[in-house]
């Protein structure tokens, strides 16, 4: 009797609540806080996401009007301001590199493909190996490119090897490698002015810092920092990018850092490895 009677007891439904009380609901600044939490990245959603958004980027950035006249007249300003500045030395390089065939054929394929193969590559290496880092450095990636949609709009500009009578070369063409939309019979798919910022450097310097900090091989990290500088040398030897267009990108960058830093808290190397799990420090390979 006393076994039954402990299990009526236990069994008890709560009292329902007072008169005119109402179930809790969370506050706009509860939903607002977990929104900015870091969340375990689903696969269909990224896949979704990063389809639709390079599909809505290569709209903008072609739809972007074709200025050419003031696109040749910007070229041609930053051309004179990197002579002021000292700096104007991509002739010289697109020569030298575009004599030595075996070099500047690589680089060609180097420019139209590992643009996107190394992006995506990254990203899916956020995705299974840092799930809890993945959403802010997508944020930081995604705020970068937005950015550069408005650099695209506001400031055409032609790139070197389409100055007139700049006496560049346009070595993909010249040495009749397949490669970007940039160059050759692609090109009328592409707007050719959108040179300014570079999203070449904005790309690859994203893919580099993300492995440099994050990667755990020591070898992993110096390729992570080598790889914005070999395509740094890429954009320039094959006359697609003045160096100014490469710090258009890395400002991009900053921005797409900055406002992930702003939304997350942290920049997305600080986060925990893995959702739910303890922040690390700067200092320690994730």
């Amino acid at each position: 009797m006393g076994e039954a009677h402990v299990r009526t007891l236990d069994d008890r439904t709560a009292p329902p609540p007072p008169h005119g009380a109402t179930a809790e609901r969370p506050s706009a600044k509860g939903r607002i806080a977990r929104l900015r939490s870091p969340r375990a990245p689903r696969l269909w959603f990224e896949i979704l996401l990063i389809a639709i958004s390079y599909w809505v980027y290569s709209l903008i950035r072609n739809a972007v009007p074709e200025q050419e006249a003031k696109a040749l007249r910007n070229a041609d300003w930053v051309w004179q301001a990197e002579h002021s500045l000292g700096i104007a030395v991509e002739q010289a390089v697109n020569h030298a590199v575009n004599a030595v065939t075996w070099l500047i054929v690589p680089m060609n394929y180097y420019y139209a493909t590992l643009h996107f193969i190394v992006t995506i590559g990254v990203l899916v290496w956020l995705y299974r190996w840092h799930p809890g880092r993945y959403t802010a450095a997508r944020l930081a990636l995604f705020a970068t490119t937005g950015v550069a949609l408005v650099g695209y709009y506001f400031y055409p500009l032609a790139p070197p090897r389409l100055m007139a009578g700049g006496g560049f070369v346009d070595t993909l063409p010249a040495h009749h490698t397949w490669g970007s939309m940039a160059s050759g019979d692609l090109a009328s798919m592409s707007n050719q002015y959108a040179a300014m910022p570079s999203m070449h450097i904005g790309w690859s310097l994203w893919c580099g810092l993300t492995i440099a900090l994050l990667a755990r091989p020591v070898w992993a990290k110096v390729i992570g920092l080598l790889y914005p500088f070999f395509t740094l040398l890429v954009i320039v030897s094959t006359a697609n990018h003045f160096w100014l267009d490469a710090l258009g990108g890395v400002l991009c960058l900053l921005f797409g850092f900055a406002l992930a830093c702003l939304w997350y808290g942290t920049l997305p190397h600080h986060l925990a490895r893995h959702v739910g799990g303890p922040a690390r420090s700067a200092a320690v390979a994730g």
